[in-house]
C-alpha cells in the first residue's frame, strides 16, 4: 500500500484542481498548496483536504512548508516562474520533485541539477502530464526498436482545448521562437520552421514544427541527436507563424506579455469533463538511421488534460514507494517506456 505525504502546489489552478479532485476520488489525501489563500482553502474545504499557503519567492517559508513532504507535484504554471524556486525547496527538504511542464527551458534547467538531486537522494522528474509522458514513451520505444537512429520526429493531433495556465505558457513561448535539436544541441529556429505531411493516426495532415518539450527530454531518454516535434496546422496558419516571427521582440516586451496573459486569464476557462471526453489525442513518432531505415510509432490516448491527471497520479504513487537513486529523470526512464499504456483511455504503442 502506498504511504507517505505529498503535496499539489498550484492546486487551485485548472490542472491542479482536476488532480486534487481525482486524487480525492481515488481515496488519496494530498496536501493542497499555493500562494492564494482564498482559492486554496476553498478547494480544501470542498474536498476535506489539508492546505498550506506559501509564496515560492520566500525561500525559508517554502522550505518549511516542504519539511515533512515526501513528494511534491507542481501544477503552478508558467513553470519558468515556479519550478526553480520549488526545486530549491525540494533539494533543501529532500522532497521528490514532479511537475506537469512542457517548457524546454524548465527541462534543461532541471537536468542541470542532476548532480545535486543525486547527492540529496531525490528524484527530479518534470513533465509527468501530457507533456511529456506519451511522446516520451513513443521516443523510448522507437529507440528500443531502432537503436542506431540518428533522427527522431514526434507529434500529436489534439483538439483538447486550453486551460488558462497552458495559454499563458504558450504566450510566454512566443517570444522564444522555434526550437529543434541538431547534432545534440538545442538551436533556435523561426516560428513555423518546418512543414511536412503526417498521418497521426486518422489520415494525412499538413503539420508544422513547434518548440515542444521533447526537444529537450527525448534526447535524455534516447540519446538521439536530432529531434523535431510537430502538430497539425493548415498551410496558411504555418505561413502566418513565419510572418509573425519577426515580431517576436514586440511580443517579448514585458507590457505585451502582461496584457496577453491577463486576457488569457479572463477569457479562457479550460474544457469541462464532457468536452474532454469527446476529444482524445493521437500521437505519432518516426525514427530514422543513417542508412535510411525508419520506423513509425502511433498511439491514441485520452484527452491531454485527462492524461495529465492520471499521469501525475501515476508519478506520485511511484515516488511514494521509490527506493532508487536520486537524480534527473524523464518519465520513460523513471516509470518505464510503456507506462502510458497503463493510463485510462490509452491504447497500446504500435510500431511498424
Amino acid at each position: 500500500m502506498t504511504t507517505g505525504t505529498w503535496m499539489i502546489y498550484g492546486a487551485n489552478g485548472y490542472a491542479g484542481q482536476l488532480l486534487a479532485e481525482e486524487a480525492h476520488r481515488q481515496g488519496l489525501s494530498p496536501i493542497l498548496a499555493g500562494r492564494a489563500p482564498g482559492p486554496v482553502h476553498a478547494l480544501g474545504s470542498h474536498l476535506g483536504l489539508d492546505c498550506r499557503v506559501f509564496d515560492l519567492q520566500r525561500a525559508h517559508a517554502a522550505r518549511e512548508a516542504l519539511a515533512d513532504i515526501d513528494v511534491v507535484l507542481n501544477c503552478a504554471g508558467p513553470f519558468s516562474t515556479t519550478s526553480a524556486a520549488l526545486l530549491d525547496a525540494c533539494l533543501a527538504s529532500a522532497t521528490h520533485y514532479l511537475d506537469i511542464t512542457g517548457e524546454i527551458g524548465v527541462f534543461e534547467a532541471a537536468h542541470r541539477r542532476d548532480g545535486e538531486a543525486h547527492a540529496v537522494g531525490i528524484a527530479v522528474c518534470p513533465g509527468v502530464g501530457f507533456d511529456v509522458i506519451p511522446s516520451d514513451c513513443l521516443a523510448a520505444c522507437l529507440y528500443q526498436a531502432l537503436p542506431d537512429a540518428t533522427h527522431l520526429a514526434l507529434g500529436f493531433d489534439s483538439a483538447g482545448g486550453l486551460s488558462p495556465g497552458t495559454a499563458k505558457t504558450a504566450i510566454e513561448a512566443l517570444k522564444n521562437g522555434g526550437k529543434v535539436r541538431r547534432a545534440g544541441v538545442i538551436v533556435d529556429v523561426p516560428l513555423g520552421y518546418k512543414r511536412r505531411e503526417i498521418d497521426f493516426g486518422r489520415g494525412s495532415k499538413a503539420a508544422v514544427s513547434i518548440p515542444w518539450g521533447d526537444v529537450a527530454t527525448a534526447y535524455y531518454s534516447t540519446g538521439i541527436d536530432n529531434i523535431e516535434v510537430y502538430v497539425p496546422s493548415p498551410p496558411a496558419v504555418a505561413l502566418g507563424m513565419r510572418l509573425l516571427d519577426p515580431l517576436r521582440p514586440l511580443l517579448a516586451h514585458e507590457a505585451a506579455q502582461r496584457w496577453l496573459k491577463r486576457q488569457a486569464g479572463k477569457r479562457i476557462e479550460g474544457p469541462d469533463e464532457a468536452a474532454r471526453s469527446r476529444r482524445p489525442t493521437w500521437l505519432w513518432g518516426e525514427a530514422r538511421n543513417a542508412a535510411g531505415q525508419y520506423l513509425n510509432a502511433r498511439l491514441k490516448t485520452a484527452n491531454s488534460y485527462d492524461v495529465t491527471v492520471h499521469g501525475g497520479l501515476l508519478a506520485v504513487r511511484h515516488l511514494l514507494d521509490y527506493h532508487g537513486p536520486g537524480g534527473y529523470f524523464t518519465p520513460s526512464r523513471l516509470f518505464g517506456s510503456r507506462c502510458i499504456e497503463a493510463l485510462p483511455g490509452s491504447g497500446r504503442i504500435v510500431i511498424g
